[in-house]
């Protein structure tokens, strides 16, 4: 009776552990979707690489000017869950990803998968990249290959276990990574569609404006209402139109904001919101004022918690 049980137990976790093994093995882009990536342009691309952000992370920390196109990587991003290094993504063929094809970096960007096929952690915010249209990445890669190689891999990660596990994201994506929209806007027309993607797709906005539950992934039901700094005793500020919000400001001043640095009471951005404005402000006037009606559009919330 014992040899029986044991070898139900054993079997109880055998099958537990191979549908572990599925539910948690990365999930690529679809093959048909892959073959039929249009080709890149890299002038569209430029204004991509800036609504991106991705000189802010991959750029050494404290680069300015042409500084910013040096993608070596570097920056150390502290969190809960322990610190991410953002890696090199210069067209380097040895130590970037100079070697990568168009398919690689879209399943990156959509998927969140390396060219190995492994997941990349969530710190590389490709739960809003998820959100991108196939042209846009390809604009994007192929700006990427325009800059100047830079050679040297970053630090590693600094993760404690379980952490250190890559494949337990698996169920972290099924839970999470979604390229569905983050909210379901009242009225929609052309200038609130582009900055709803703007905002939710390459923009990233949520990443950091919107509060996390345990696991790490953003809720939802308090788009944008702000969040705990990951570390420290911080804030980060409720950018919608509720309680200690923007609900006082106007579309031109939110996209006068984005544009010059200066709240309406003259007050000049500060912290790590220097870096995104800077980067805001290389876009046309257009997308800064789709942008500011889709944050006058979005449902009002008070400080999230």
């Amino acid at each position: 009776m014992l040899k029986k049980l044991a070898l139900a137990g054993a079997l109880v976790l055998g099958a537990g552990g191979l549908g572990f093994w599925a539910l948690t093995a990365p999930a690529s882009i679809e093959p048909v979707r892959l073959a039929a990536l249009p080709e890149g342009n890299a002038g569209r691309g430029e204004a991509m690489f800036w609504a991106g952000g991705c000189a802010s992370c991959h750029a050494a920390p404290g680069a300015s000017g042409l500084d910013k196109l040096k993608l070596g990587g570097g920056l150390r991003l502290e969190t809960p869950f322990g610190v991410f290094v953002a890696p090199n993504i210069s067209p380097d063929i040895e130590t970037g990803i100079g070697s990568w094809t168009l398919p690689d970096f879209a399943n990156a960007m959509l998927a969140g998968i390396s060219p190995e096929g492994e997941h990349y952690y969530p710190a590389f915010p490709y739960t809003s990249y998820a959100r991108m249209k196939d042209q846009d990445i390809s604009d994007l890669f192929a700006f990427l290959k325009t800059l100047e190689p830079v050679q040297g891999v970053a630090p590693g990660h600094e993760l404690a276990f379980p952490f250190t596990l890559r494949r337990g994201l698996g169920l972290w994506k099924l839970m999470y990574l979604d390229p569905g929209p983050a909210v379901v806007l009242q009225r929609i027309d052309e200038q609130l569609q582009r900055g709803q993607y703007l905002v939710e797709g390459p923009g990233h906005c949520g990443e950091c404006h919107t509060p996390r539950d345990m696991a790490g992934g953003l809720k939802l039901d308090q788009w944008l209402a702000g969040a705990k700094a990951p570390v420290g005793e911080g804030r980060i500020p409720n950018i919608t139109g509720g309680e200690r919000g923007i609900g006082d400001w106007s579309v031109s001043d939110i996209a006068y904001y984005l544009e010059s640095g200066f709240t309406p009471s003259y007050d000049s951005v500060g912290g790590e919101m220097v870096a995104v404005q800077e980067n805001m402000a290389r876009l046309t006037a257009e997308d800064r004022e789709a942008i500011a009606a889709y944050l006058k559009a979005i449902p009002a919330h008070a400080q999230g918690q």
